[in-house]
């Protein structure tokens, strides 16, 4: 049962009202997110900060989940590696590709890719493992 790029949005505007990315694209094996850079997304040294470049894999990661599994509100992250490969541009969004490796029945792993907007080179690299709760299915339920 997998949830269209409309009720994933919906979804995280709802629950997640903070963020500041946009979902480009989600189906049953990924999802695209860009995030604005700004003033408060910079760390000394004029480069994009780490807990946003995290933040935005995280959430790849989660709407990616979305789309292949529905609408499942208690996913949660059991881990996230990141590898920080060079200094993104201050002055273009954040762009995360991420990509579903496994998807289990309790748990689900994915790959993100950060790039700086307009550029081909990663920034970033990103593996992370979602614990998804489990569900009854109709033979349960009997």
């Amino acid at each position: 049962m997998s949830a269209i790029k409309e009720e994933i949005a919906e979804f995280m505007k709802s629950e997640f009202p903070q963020a500041k990315y946009k979902i480009e694209a989600v189906n049953s094996s990924g999802s695209i997110l860009s995030h604005d850079i700004g003033i408060d997304e910079l760390r000394p040294g004029g480069t994009v900060s780490g807990p946003v470049m995290m933040g935005i894999a995280d959430v790849a990661l989660y709407v990616a989940i979305l789309g292949r599994i529905g609408i499942v509100p208690l996913a949660v992250t059991t881990s996230l590696t990141i590898n920080f490969l060079r200094k993104p541009t201050a002055k273009s969004r954040i762009i995360a590709e991420c990509k579903l490796l496994k998807v289990g029945r309790s748990l689900v792993v994915g790959e993100v890719s950060l790039y700086s907007d307009g550029s081909d080179e990663l920034v970033a690299h990103v593996v992370g493992t979602y614990s998804v709760p489990p569900t009854k299915n109709k033979s349960e339920n009997m």
